[in-house]
């Protein structure tokens, strides 16, 4: 069994593995970038290195720095907790030379699913529904060529992308040139990788996920879906499970196809392979998530799994203890990302925090990654928490978000908290079946209260 975590990673997520760590007696070290020193994740964790630097090419994401902190403090094993070292094949081969566990995938699936032109393949060989596109695309002119074969609109993506970064969509042929180039060039600062890919566009997509997880002996579980279509960016703002628009013959399909996809790449620890769902229930593979997600807390609250104690005891060489069919999905749930950032445009906001007090009752939970006296810098993402919240039923659930979001109080800080309490009371978003334009929609249409 595993003795000593480093967590590779800051924030709510750090906090969060924390927990897990302390439930299981397991030691955890915290890593810091200078900013974070004051952090709560830094003070709650059993010890705690600082790695120098603001940014995160500075600290977080220097290899070999947060090799050497897991190694001068003689852990065995190494969470990643989300973004920065989590998908880097190159951090998980770095970690076993070095003797540490890596608790997520091997390199070579996250290698494989990293690639999203390959992932493409990869799913299209496995025979998973994909979204009409084309291979990589080496230049303007090819994308051009393509595009009028399948017509607009269309999608350019970044080969490397993820989280909704690189990603362009392109309405007509007269802004194919402008987004091309913008594509390139966002791709090659983000990934150090300019190649991109076409993907036709959907009309009214519904952005759905499922959650898996594998272990060492072959044992898979699948869960329901997650419903991730309140985006702005491309990046996910609210989820909920289950589904207001996936039936049981979808969520069968769905599963089954997820199923396909991670026993066909050897998939092992914790995944989500993503979908994107058309108005017509027509599904295609959009891309799989090789570490745990930001929205995890939504599958445990209907579950009562904890997905980072099942993460540690597949690393650690347990067998799942648990079958498919034994999984309980109770009641519905809902998670809401707190931003420091202006609720009209959706821009960061940075300054220090002076007021600081959370929601709590029955079904409430809050992964907070900072309080009262934190300042929030321009350096990182600008996640604050997320509220999570269970109900027995979707009505039941929203009734409990929105006093959730009434007693979340932050000051001294521009947060979202106000365009989410809209969201959440709004009767676009209550009647459910919305789709990945949900934020367009509801600040063209006026709301009835």
């Amino acid at each position: 069994m595993i003795k000593k975590i480093l967590i590779a990673n800051r924030g709510e997520i750090a906090r969060r593995i924390i927990k897990t760590a302390k439930i299981l007696k397991i030691s955890s070290v915290a890593i810091y970038a200078d900013p974070d020193e004051k952090a709560p994740f830094v003070r709650e964790a059993d010890e705690a290195v600082g790695l120098g630097g603001k940014t995160p090419l500075e600290s977080y994401l220097d290899i070999d720095k947060v090799i050497n902190a897991a190694l001068e403090k003689g852990c065995d094993a190494v969470h990643p907790g989300y973004g920065f070292l989590s998908e880097n094949p190159g951090f998980v081969k770095k970690c076993k030379e070095s003797g540490l566990l890596f608790i997520g995938p091997t390199s070579e699936a996250i290698g494989l699913m990293g690639d999203k032109a390959e992932a493409r393949n990869t799913a299209k060989r496995l025979g998973v529904p994909i979204v009409p596109g084309s291979g990589i695309m080496q230049s303007l002119a090819e994308v051009e060529n393509f595009c009028a074969e399948i017509g607009f609109p269309v999608l350019l993506k970044a080969a490397a992308g993820g989280g909704g970064i690189g990603m362009r969509r392109i309405l007509v042929p007269a802004d194919l040139s402008a987004g091309f180039n913008e594509t390139t060039d966002r791709a090659g600062v983000a990934f150090g990788d300019k190649r991109v890919y076409v993907e036709k566009y959907l009309q009214e997509p519904h952005h759905i996920e499922i959650q898996v997880l594998r272990d060492n002996h072959g044992n898979l579980l699948t869960f329901f879906e997650r419903e991730c279509s309140v985006q702005r960016r491309y990046q996910k703002v609210i989820e909920e499970s289950p589904s207001t628009s996936v039936n049981p013959e979808l969520r069968r399909k769905l599963r089954d196809a997820a199923r396909k996809l991670t026993e066909g790449i050897d998939y092992r620890n914790a995944g989500t392979i993503e979908f994107v769902v058309d108005c017509h229930q027509n599904f295609y593979f959009l891309e799989a998530n090789t570490r745990l997600q930001v929205e995890h807390p939504v599958t445990e609250l209907i579950t009562g799994l904890d997905l980072v104690e099942q993460q540690i005891l597949i690393a650690s060489g347990e067998p799942i203890s648990l079958l498919e069919e034994d999984i309980e999905h109770r009641g519905w749930a809902f998670e809401a990302r707190v931003y420091a950032e202006d609720p009209q445009r959706f821009f960061p906001s940075p300054g220090t925090i002076n007021e600081y007090k959370e929601p709590s009752g029955a079904g409430i939970r809050v992964d907070s990654g900072f309080e009262s006296g934190n300042t929030i810098t321009p350096y990182y993402d600008p996640l604050l928490a997320k509220v999570v919240v269970r109900g027995e039923n979707r009505r039941e659930a929203l009734q409990t978000m929105s006093k959730a979001l009434n007693e979340y109080h932050i000051g001294g800080v521009k947060t979202n908290l106000s365009f989410l309490r809209e969201v959440f009371q709004s009767t676009l978003f209550i009647a459910g079946g919305y789709d990945t334009h949900f934020i367009e929609k509801f600040r063209q249409k006026p709301q009835a209260r």
